[in-house]
């Protein structure tokens, strides 16, 4: 029995797209297929397959038109913003650059008579599961590094973003991929589960929920399948009283608003020093209510719907119940005429908000923050650290050696200085907690899609 995965459209509710999901059957034939093809990839010369992948983002980049436009269509995102392409080229670049170096064989000894080494050995069939919220660029994290190490992909997107796996698919293959090695599936939850606990792959990232990487890690029992899994954060930003107010405002809100605030690192807590706290509150409050709420397609448009009505309700009821627990609105709705009750949402700023109210402990994914005040970096930090997740912090001051000083105490993944939200190529996108576990880009990104196998080689005397 077959089932069809639909895409409803955040713009104007309308089915979108539809794709039927492959039977269990269909799938372990793709599977097949991966495992044959991945062999003669691996044999190609490092250079070729780096060529052939960078030929591929070059013929997504050709498509830019159309990929902005059905990002629109499909979660929302304003076409003024133009997509991804900026950060999928950076860290297309990026890993392309370093690959040599990273899969260079660690050689321990090489005299007349050993030959003692270790080779980095490509995972076989590398699982990319990746999320609607940025479609491109959380996909290429994985996909790039792993067909340039010589892994074959399969691809399968989340049902909001169901044509971003088939654009990735056609360019790829248009760059030389060949289409066993890139194959995009369409995939049901079960199907997912059951490829998984078979041993289908050597390696699987998933992005998305808390719950959704519990099971992959349930589905991944007792198969010792390498996994990484990015699921989310609960991201604090700290203003402290030497920080620089008009950047901390500008760059902290737009971290906490940009795509309609559904940003795994977007900023969803703020704490501010007492010193800084009334003046920051009144610029941020300033700088939300200049947002344009409207349809992605409007130039004017600088926040779309959410991605889907379900996502905003989510957001409505953490607002709703942080304002009957005593916290303080900011935002007049009104000024958002567009918000319906449905997937466009109102921006929102709440203060007089504390942990025990859902909006600062549950991950909003929308355009909401709280803001607290603090006394000092002690309070400040067990504010930040008192969160299931930890994927990035932001700090705010003129001091590199007190946010250096503050990261170390921090339970995250990445610590920024005076900026935030942002996935730097050569700096290792990792986290705790519930965040999960694993490593993406960087020379480890390489390690992730790679397994290490040694070489001791006694040579022949005379």
């Amino acid at each position: 029995m077959t089932r069809t995965i639909k895409c409803i459209s955040p713009v104007d509710g309308r089915v979108y797209a539809e794709r039927e999901a492959l039977t269990l059957a269909d799938a372990e034939a793709v599977i097949t297929r991966a495992k044959e093809a991945q062999h003669r990839w691996a044999e190609l010369p490092l250079e070729e397959r780096i060529q052939k992948v960078k030929a591929g983002v070059a013929a997504l980049n050709a498509m830019k038109d159309r990929v902005v436009e059905e990002l629109a269509w499909q979660m929302g995102r304003p076409t003024r913003y133009g997509g991804e392409f900026g950060g999928v080229n950076e860290r297309t670049e990026y890993m392309a650059g370093i690959a040599a170096e990273a899969l260079a064989p660690m050689v321990a000894e090489n005299t007349d008579r050993f030959e003692r080494r270790i080779e980095w050995e490509p995972q076989g069939v590398v699982f990319v599961i990746a999320p609607w919220n940025y479609p491109y660029l959380t996909a290429i994290n994985t996909i790039v590094p792993a067909l340039i190490a010589g892994n074959a992909v399969v691809l399968k997107h989340a049902s909001q973003t169901l044509l971003v796996g088939e654009r990735l698919a056609e360019a790829f293959h248009s760059g030389g991929v060949p289409e066993d090695v890139f194959q995009n599936v369409v995939l049901t939850h079960d199907v997912t589960e059951d490829l998984i606990g078979q041993r289908a792959f050597g390696f699987v990232n998933f992005t998305g929920s808390v719950t959704g990487g519990a099971a992959m890690e349930r589905a991944a029992a007792g198969t010792f399948t390498a996994l990484g899994l990015e699921l989310g954060g609960k991201d604090p930003g700290y203003v402290m009283d030497d920080a620089d107010l008009d950047a901390a405002v500008d760059s902290l809100m737009d971290g906490a608003m940009y795509n309609a605030g559904q940003c795994c690192c977007g900023i969803e807590r703020i704490y501010v020093h007492e010193s800084l706290y009334d003046e920051f509150v009144k610029k941020a409050v300033a700088w939300v209510e200049k947002l344009k709420l409207g349809s992605p397609f409007e130039s004017e448009t600088t926040i779309g719907p959410m991605a889907n009505r379900r996502f905003a309700d989510t957001v409505r009821s953490q607002i709703a119940d942080a304002v009957a627990e005593g916290a303080t609105a900011l935002i007049d709705p009104a000024l958002f005429p567009a918000d319906d009750g449905g997937a466009y949402l109102a921006p929102q700023i709440l203060v007089n908000v504390n942990h025990e109210m859902r909006v600062m402990r549950e991950e909003s994914f929308g355009p909401v923050v709280g803001i607290m005040p603090v006394r000092n970096d002690e309070e400040a930090i067990a504010a930040m650290n008192d969160c299931d997740y930890g994927l990035t912090a932001s700090l705010w001051t003129k001091d590199p050696d007190r946010a250096a000083r503050i990261g170390r105490r921090i339970e995250t993944g990445t610590v920024y200085m005076n900026r935030c939200d942002y996935l730097d190529p050569a700096l290792c996108w990792t986290g705790c907690k519930d965040t999960g576990r694993g490593a993406a880009l960087s020379v480890l990104g390489f390690r992730s899609v790679t397994r290490p196998k040694s070489f001791h080689l006694k040579k022949v005397t005379t």
